[in-house]
C-alpha cells in the first residue's frame, strides 16, 4: 500500500515522502496513529502544496541564517574570565558563555547545543568555535578570552 508519511518514522521514511508498506502495518498502526495517510489523488495534491509552502519557509529560514552567519564571521567576541597568576583561567569557557556573548554583542539568540568548541578553552587567547545556524549554514566564530 502506498502511503504519505506525516511524520518521520524510523525504518520507514521521512516526513512528507511517499512509501510502500504492508497493508496491515498501514491500516493498523500508521494511519490510526496519525503517522500517515493513504496516497490517493487528493492527498497527493495536498502534499504538493504543502511541500511548496515548506520549501518557501525553508528558503526564508536559510536566507536569515546566512545573514546571521555573515555577521558572526566578521566579528570577534570578547569573553571575560577570572585568571590566575600563571595565565590560566579558573574553569573553562563553555558554549553557554559564547551563546551569551553572541546575544549581548549582536542581539542574536543561538542555542548552546549548536555551538561546538574546537579545543578546551583554559587560557587567555584567541579561539574559534563552530556555530550551526541552519542545517545547511555553518559558520566559524572567533572569540577572545580576556582577563576580567
Amino acid at each position: 500500500m502506498d502511503i504519505i508519511l506525516l511524520q518521520n518514522v524510523d525504518k520507514v521514511g521521512s516526513k512528507h515522502t511517499v512509501v510502500t508498506v504492508k497493508d496491515g502495518y498501514a491500516r493498523n498502526f500508521l494511519i490510526p496513529n496519525g503517522l500517515a495517510v493513504i496516497a490517493n489523488k487528493s492527498n497527493m495534491k495536498q502534499l504538493d502544496s504543502l511541500r511548496a509552502k515548506e520549501d518557501a519557509i525553508e528558503a526564508e529560514a536559510r536566507a536569515k541564517a546566512e545573514i546571521i552567519a555573515n555577521q558572526l564571521a566578521t566579528a570577534v567576541l570578547k569573553i571575560g574570565a577570572k585568571v590566575g597568576e600563571t595565565g590560566k583561567i579558573f574553569g573553562s569557557v563553555t558554549n553557554v558563555q559564547i551563546a551569551k556573548a553572541i546575544a549581548d554583542a549582536h542581539n542574536i539568540d543561538v542555542e548552546r547545543k549548536y555551538i561546538e568548541l574546537e579545543d578546551e578553552v583554559k587560557t587567555i587567547g584567541v579561539y574559534h568555535a563552530t556555530v550551526t545556524l541552519h542545517k545547511d549554514v555553518v559558520t566559524k566564530v572567533e572569540f577572545e578570552v580576556v582577563e576580567e
